[in-house]
C-alpha cells in the first residue's frame, strides 16, 4: 500500500512543525511548503491555522491557498483544516465587530464563544455522529482545544451537498455547543488540534491518512 503524500500548507500561520511531525509519525510522507503545484498534486492537503481569522485569510490568499483549496475540493481531492484552518472554510468570521469573508466552502459564521471563560483552552470530549471516518474507534476520547471563536451552527446538516455526501458534524461544548469537526466529502476539519491531542489525535490523523489510500 503506497505511503500517502501530504502537503502541510506553509502560509505563515499555524502550528506547522508539530503538524508535520504528527503526520510523519503516523506514516505520511509529509512536505511543508507554500508551492501551489505541490499542494495541488499531493494526496492530501492540510491547512493549519492559529490566531485571527482575518490574518489567516490574508496569509492564505497571499500564497494562493484559497485557489488551491477550491480547486482540490472541486476535483474531490482531500483537504484537512485544523483550528483556524477549519474556521476559514466557513462563509465568514466576525472578530471585534469586523466581518471577514472566508473560503465559503460551508455557509455559516464563526464568532466569539459565549462562555464564562474565553479562550477555551484544554481537553474536552466531543460528540461524533454515526458513520464518522475521522472518529472511527475514538468515541469518548478527549481532544485538545485552544480557541476563542467557533461556528455555533452548521446549516448543512440535513441535506446532501453538491459534493454528494451529507456532512457529518461533530459537536462539543464550552458555554454552549459549537462545531468541533466536520466531514463533508473530500473536506474534513477539526476545531481542536489533533497534533496536540496525544494518542487520540494520532489515531484521528491515521484515520484521515487511511482515507487517502
Amino acid at each position: 500500500m503506497p505511503t500517502p503524500r501530504v502537503v502541510v500548507l506553509d502560509y505563515g500561520f499555524g502550528n506547522v512543525r508539530s503538524a508535520v511531525r504528527a503526520l510523519a509519525r503516523v506514516g505520511a510522507d509529509v512536505e511543508l511548503t507554500a508551492d501551489k503545484t505541490a499542494a495541488a498534486e499531493a494526496d492530501g492537503l492540510v491547512v493549519p491555522g492559529v490566531g485571527a481569522f482575518a490574518a489567516v485569510m490574508a496569509g492564505l490568499r497571499g500564497v494562493g491557498g484559497d485557489q488551491v483549496v477550491d480547486r482540490r475540493l472541486a476535483g474531490g481531492r482531500p483537504v484537512l483544516g485544523i483550528c483556524v484552518g477549519m474556521q476559514v472554510m466557513f462563509a465568514e468570521g466576525v472578530e471585534h465587530g469586523k466581518r471577514t469573508e472566508g473560503l465559503g466552502e460551508w455557509p455559516g459564521v464563526v464568532d466569539r464563544l459565549e462562555a464564562d471563560v474565553v479562550p477555551h483552552m484544554g481537553w474536552a470530549t466531543v460528540e461524533p455522529p454515526e458513520g464518522s471516518v475521522l472518529f472511527d474507534g475514538l468515541h469518548d476520547e478527549r481532544f485538545y482545544f485552544v480557541h476563542s471563536y467557533a461556528a455555533r451552527a452548521f446549516p448543512l446538516t440535513d441535506s446532501p451537498t453538491e459534493r454528494m455526501t451529507p456532512p457529518l458534524v461533530t459537536w462539543s461544548e464550552h458555554g454552549d455547543r459549537f462545531v468541533a469537526a466536520v466531514e463533508n466529502g473530500p473536506l474534513s476539519a477539526t476545531q481542536f488540534h489533533p497534533e496536540k491531542s496525544g494518542d487520540a489525535g494520532a489515531q484521528l490523523l491515521r484515520n484521515w491518512l487511511d482515507s487517502l489510500r
